[in-house]
């Protein structure tokens, strides 16, 4: 599978990888941006093999119906309902707290719209999870997935989330009037 996945992603489409995801690291949050378009998520899953990251991700619990639910599972995920208040922040540092080895993918923006501040539910995972968040920029403009060293948060949000956004300041995504940092 990961043979087939380079074939397709770097040989066939063009894309090209700076940087590498972590061997060392057992568990941490990965933030995928820019998320524009639908096409984000098969990009996202092209990664993932084309790279053998052991990667499991969120979506909205309608993803996950039949027909095509078992896919969604399948490429690791699990769903989420949104309609409900529940703390999914807690549920999911618990699952984290659980395992021995876990690498959740997400994304910032929560929406394909523009959104602007991003949502900060991934950072309070990272957070309460106590774990390093691995930042993944996907622009389509060049062709180019950038893989960021791990960043361990400190006690300031506000400073976090300025390293954040100038990680991916200046990313195209596959709709550019939809991300805007």
């Amino acid at each position: 599978m990961k043979a087939f996945a380079r074939f397709i992603l770097y040989t066939l489409l063009g894309w090209k990888t700076v940087g590498s995801f972590p061997k060392d690291l057992k568990k941490y949050v990965l933030i995928a941006a820019p998320h524009t378009h639908w096409l984000d998520f098969p990009l996202g899953v092209a990664i993932k093999y084309a790279e053998g990251l052991p990667a499991n991700y969120i979506g909205k619990a309608s993803l996950f119906k039949p027909p095509f639910g078992f896919i969604f599972r399948w490429l690791g995920g699990a769903p989420v309902d949104r309609t409900k208040s529940n703390n999914k922040v807690d549920a999911i540092v618990e699952i984290f707290n659980s395992r021995d080895k876990f690498i959740l993918g997400m994304s910032p923006e929560g929406t394909r719209k523009l959104i602007n501040p991003w949502k900060t539910g991934f950072y309070y995972i990272a957070k309460g999870a106590n774990v390093p968040i691995i930042m993944v920029a996907m622009d389509f403009k060049n062709k180019q997935v950038k893989i960021s060293e791990p960043l361990f948060l400190s006690d300031n949000m506000d400073e976090d989330f300025k390293i954040i956004y100038q990680y991916f300041k200046g990313v195209k995504g596959k709709i550019p009037e939809n991300f805007n940092l």
